[in-house]
């Protein structure tokens, strides 16, 4: 079957991010091992696995939100986390406080505080970009309503608005398509594959392995350590599937 850990070996390549020898471990427990990975701007890349896998853990360890034990995380030869102005991430949506103060409007526009400064007026551009994104996802209606009174779908499209206003190189999602409604994960995947059709980096944590996995173009499945890499077809194996999960597990292998 020829199970890889890396993306066609294409590190040398612009517009990727390359990770080498990356280590997290918590109290001396492995999280992760030795991950080596390329992945490609261009495409929707899912980071599959078992709960427990170190899927999130790969996210902020490439990011630098959490200290690494060794290894390296590098876009366009240059190292990641030191370039987080390039970087759309939106984190599981249990890790976000939903009882914070702020609408709809106030939430997209956070999405520009990079580019505008901390303390600084939003300008007009920045002003009409965070519009743009909010009807981009179909929110408009809900625009001065407080994130809190929103149902999980509208409330995880409203992160991929405040994603999409920052003009990010890189958008990275944490299992987005968690407790949200039909007409959302529809949402979600058409922006994806646009962001992916212009040329970004994107990133999804996903936990489904059904029909839904169809929609990726490459995949990276993981258990503390990378199982295998590559186009979706070479990744939905049994054999890999099998070894990543201990054991037999029904998925979609269309």
């Amino acid at each position: 079957m020829g199970l890889t850990t890396g993306f066609d070996n294409l590190h040398t390549l612009p517009r990727t991010i390359a990770i080498d020898g990356l280590n997290v471990a918590y109290r001396e427990v492995e999280a992760l091992r030795n991950v080596n990975l390329t992945v490609k701007a261009g495409r929707m890349t899912g980071i599959i696995g078992p709960n427990g896998a170190g899927k999130s853990t790969l996210i902020k360890a490439m990011f630098g939100l959490i200290p690494t034990s060794s290894g390296r995380a590098q876009f366009e030869g240059k190292n990641l986390a030191e370039q987080r102005d390039r970087i759309a991430y939106v984190p599981q949506r249990s890790a976000i406080d939903w009882t914070f103060p702020a609408t709809v409007r106030d939430v997209v526009m956070m999405g520009r505080v990079r580019k505008t400064g901390w303390f600084h007026r939003f300008s007009p551009t920045s002003r009409r970009a965070a519009i743009a994104a909010i009807e981009r996802v179909g929110m408009m209606d809900f625009i001065d309503r407080p994130i809190g009174n929103l149902s999980g779908g509208q409330q995880q499209r409203i992160f991929l608005a405040r994603s999409l206003a920052q003009e990010a190189d890189i958008f990275c999602f944490d299992e987005p398509f968690t407790g949200v409604d039909k007409k959302t994960e529809a949402i979600l995947f058409q922006i994806f594959h646009e962001l992916a059709d212009a040329g970004q980096v994107v990133l999804v944590v996903n936990h489904d392995l059904g029909e839904t996995i169809t929609q990726f173009d490459d995949l990276i499945l993981l258990n503390h350590e990378v199982i295998a890499s590559g186009n979706r077809k070479s990744v939905m194996q049994t054999e890999a599937i099998e070894r990543a999960y201990g054991g037999h597990v029904n998925f979609y292998a269309a």
